[in-house]
């Protein structure tokens, strides 16, 4: 990076974050059904938004290229005793990167083997895979078949939209490569391995046709992504006042032609997730409301840290000083950072807490969240904009509702009631 990375002084979590004070008053902590491994530290693609590699924290220079076997087995121990200890019977596992595909196929066969060795037939593990594309043969496609390999693969649409920011080293876009490989991953074929596509949100795009350019894949399901942002340093054209929100513009504008559409044509995990909340329902994802963190995340080099999209707000911000080899995932779930993100709306600041939008929007993404000397006791940088979406789309929904109510009592031949009785 051009600048000095910056770094915090003083613990990033709110001063009222004591998880002995929260234990001895009765509080447990969920434990850990998501984990993410990083078995690949290296990239062969040099995205310019990349949080990994673009960002404040540059860690990942010291760390291994890949996970060693021995990590791998102690990595498959832990996550094996963890859900044992708590009675886990389902639980997820996404090989992660860098680009995880950076691994030859020995390795890649020995990683699934340990997890599923280590865990055992008593709980159902659900592997993934998260790659850029570039190395998605036939050959890898049949090998993630026999592994019982998910995938979802990283692209931002069209060509000129996707080539903008995902490009390799040398500069040459990866657009061309990675349509190829989707084409092989959604055939009938291969389709059942299927994840879902991750699209980074650009306001230069436009937005109807950015989903359209990745409906033409067929995914099963989608997610748009906001960029990684803070209050430091703020996202691409983010209006600092919050009277302007243009990234609620353009997610609006997805949710309108998604909703309209006369079929289902595949799931958006940020809409669906806000969908149920404004019904009353709790979201399949941590991504929006106040639903516990669950998820661990593991370094190449065995270290567990918090979530890694954190390292966009400063040096350091992930680390929590615990690591495989001397420390167990119940050790992680009470680090200050991890146990705030499982106590809901009280660990808000206040801004948020006062918002009747908060069980909602969850406070937004805890990276968005940062600026220098509060730490994450802020509102996200994406406020305006998330408070926006959810006001239109609560709206839309709440018309339709009216609506459907109406058509009901109408066919009882009850005709809508007196609206002073509503």
């Amino acid at each position: 990076m051009s600048r000095p990375p910056l770094r915090h002084a003083e613990p990033p979590w709110p001063r009222s974050v004591d998880v002995a004070e929260r234990r001895a008053a009765g509080w447990v902590p969920r434990p850990f059904h998501s984990f993410v491994l990083k078995v690949h530290s290296r990239c062969d693609l040099a995205c310019d938004y990349c949080y990994m590699y673009r960002s404040h924290d540059q860690s990942w220079r010291g760390l291994p290229r890949a996970m060693a076997p021995a990590t791998v087995r102690r990595v498959a121990g832990r996550i094996a005793d963890h859900l044992a200890a708590h009675g886990v019977s389902e639980a997820g596992v996404v090989l992660h990167g860098g680009e995880p595909l950076l691994l030859d196929d020995e390795t890649l066969v020995r990683t699934v083997e340990e997890l599923r060795t280590a865990v055992g037939g008593g709980v159902r593990l659900r592997l993934s895979l998260q790659t850029n594309g570039i190395r998605l043969t036939e050959e890898r496609l049949a090998l993630c078949d026999a592994l019982g390999l998910r995938i979802g693969v990283s692209t931002d649409g069209g060509r000129a939209a996707h080539d903008r920011h995902r490009r390799g080293a040398d500069g040459r876009g990866s657009h061309a490569r990675v349509n190829a490989a989707l084409g092989r991953l959604a055939s009938e074929r291969h389709r059942h391995l299927f994840g879902a596509l991750l699209c980074t949100v650009d306001l230069r795009n436009d937005p109807v046709r950015t989903y359209e350019d990745l409906l033409e894949h067929r995914p099963p399901a989608l997610d748009f992504l906001l960029p990684l942002g803070t209050w430091h340093t703020p996202p691409p054209g983010l209006d600092p006042s919050g009277r302007l929100t243009p990234y609620a513009d353009w997610l609006w504008a997805v949710f309108e032609r998604w909703y309209d559409a006369p079929v289902r044509e595949t799931g958006i995990r940020l809409l669906d997730d806000l969908l149920a909340l404004l019904l009353g329902a709790a979201p399949r994802t941590e991504s929006l409301g106040l639903s516990p963190v669950r998820y661990a995340v593991v370094d190449t080099d065995g270290a567990l840290t918090q979530d890694d999209a954190l390292r966009t707000a400063y040096d350091g911000a992930a680390a929590t000083g615990l690591d495989v080899w001397r420390h167990s995932f119940d050790a992680l779930l009470l680090h200050p950072g991890v146990a705030a993100r499982q106590w809901g709306a009280d660990a808000l600041c206040a801004h948020c807490r006062a918002c009747p939008l908060h069980r909602v929007c969850g406070g937004g993404h805890y990276a968005t969240r940062y600026r220098p000397g509060t730490g994450f006791a802020n509102p996200s940088v994406y406020c305006a904009d998330l408070a926006e979406l959810i006001r239109r789309v609560r709206h839309r929904l709440g018309m339709d509702l009216a609506r459907a109510g109406e058509k009901t009592e109408r066919l009882r031949g009850t005709g809508p009631r007196p609206v002073e009785a509503v």
